[in-house]
């Protein structure tokens, strides 16, 4: 049985085409995922579990990164293997471990300094741990993608979210009670990881024992760190204004901004998911140092901008006309008074698409430091801005807030990706 499933996942005529179309798939699943589950929570549960709901998404995909540890950019795009899988897998383990503990004090801040209730306490760390199940399975399909299988990985991914959404919406709606579905989405997600991803990696992995030597974990980490702080504050930056409205607002306040922040969250995780496939493609051009294929890598870079310009204008688009009716009529809740605040959003969503794509061409050139410092200084501005902007001006407040942060951040970064590949053109006669 457990062969037969791998037979399935592997399954393709043409594995490229197969990678691009199921990554594509994957994104649009995952971004589903959100505003479906808020939605069933609103019209199940109501306004104020919708709020729980929502703050314990923003944290548990912050957290996220603490697991991931910013390595799958970094495994995808070593094609000379400077590091063994194992060493990736015993790395893993380690950043998933410090996951878990980073939940669970996050948690118990939230009871001790902002007055979580048990009931909030356990749905937020339960959202944590399923997030601990994606972290572990990424370093999994990381390897697949760097023995060209991104296809096998995605199609396992696909499955894990449908059966996650699935199992979330049927328990809420017998039960009626976030805690009981959090649960059965954990306990299902991890037996459909073991039955695909763990199951496929068997083949694609020299064998899944991780390794823990500390010369390698120690240097691994070094390369890694830069990454990981980068993600971490991306994410954080994204979400300073949630993490603002659950200091100084009510839940009430938390589900009202996320339903209209919804469609820029889409963009987030699909932005995320659309430019992963590029990894291998750009490193190859990358490292080969020659004239042409550098020339095309800069082309590559170029297009790609126009692309996501006109997906921006296209939201912003979307926003100004018909995307709150829509959202109104999903979420059972009149948002007809939000028209502003949504378009400010979506034009920050626009900017943070911008800001994905750079941070992954980043990767590839390897400049982590200059990553970092862009990511550091955004962050040091959302934090002193944050908790003074939400409170007084409030979901505006909040908007304006994340548009300017993201727009800050796109700039900074297309400027450090732009030097450097001037940098590499100049070095190579172009």
């Amino acid at each position: 049985m457990l062969d037969r499933i791998v037979d399935i996942l592997e399954k393709t005529d043409n594995v490229k085409k197969s990678s691009y179309m199921w990554n594509a798939i994957a994104a649009f699943v995952l971004a589903l995922q959100s505003p479906i589950l808020l939605m069933v929570v609103t019209r199940t549960t109501g306004v104020y579990d919708a709020g729980i709901y929502s703050i314990a998404i923003a944290v548990a995909n912050l957290l996220l990164y603490v697991g991931q540890y910013g390595l799958r950019r970094y495994q995808s795009s070593d094609l000379l293997e400077s590091f063994a899988f194992n060493e990736y897998h015993g790395m893993r383990f380690i950043t998933c471990g410090a996951m878990i503990i980073v939940s669970a004090m996050y948690c118990i801040y939230g009871m001790i300094f902002r007055d979580y209730s048990m009931d909030k306490f356990a749905v937020i760390f339960l959202w944590c741990m399923l997030k601990v199940v994606h972290a572990y399975s990424d370093v999994l399909h990381g390897r697949m993608q760097q023995m060209g299988r991104l296809d096998v990985a995605t199609k396992a991914s696909t499955t894990r979210y449908v059966f996650e959404m699935a199992t979330y919406i049927a328990v809420i709606l017998v039960t009626r009670n976030l805690l009981a579905a959090t649960l059965s989405c954990l306990i299902v997600s991890i037996i459909v990881m073991m039955l695909t991803s763990f199951n496929a990696a068997r083949r694609y992995c020299p064998g899944l024992k991780p390794v823990f030597t500390l010369s390698r974990l120690r240097k691994l980490a070094v390369e890694g760190t830069p990454l990981f702080i980068s993600m971490f504050l991306n994410m954080y930056v994204g979400n300073a204004p949630k993490y603002a409205i659950d200091s100084c607002l009510t839940d009430d306040v938390q589900a009202i901004y996320n339903m209209i922040f919804m469609p820029a969250f889409v963009i987030q995780l699909v932005a995320h998911f659309i430019f992963n496939p590029i990894l291998t493609t750009y490193a190859e051009l990358w490292i080969s140092g020659e004239k042409a294929k550098i020339k095309k890598l800069a082309g590559l870079i170029r297009k790609q901008c126009v692309i996501v310009l006109g997906l921006t204008v296209l939201a912003v688009a979307v926003a100004a006309t018909i995307a709150l009716p829509i959202l109104s009529w999903w979420f059972g809740t009149d948002l007809s008074g939000y028209r502003a605040e949504i378009c400010i959003i979506m034009l920050g969503g626009g900017m943070l698409a911008y800001a994905t794509y750079f941070s992954t061409v980043a990767a590839v050139f390897r400049i982590q430091k200059s990553l970092l410092a862009c990511y550091l200084a955004i962050s040091a501005m959302a934090l002193a801005m944050s908790s003074r902007l939400v409170s007084s001006y409030g979901i505006m407040g909040a908007s304006v807030m994340y548009a300017v942060l993201m727009t800050l951040l796109a700039a900074l970064l297309a400027a450090i990706v732009y030097r450097t590949l001037r940098k590499e053109e100049v070095s190579v006669g172009l």
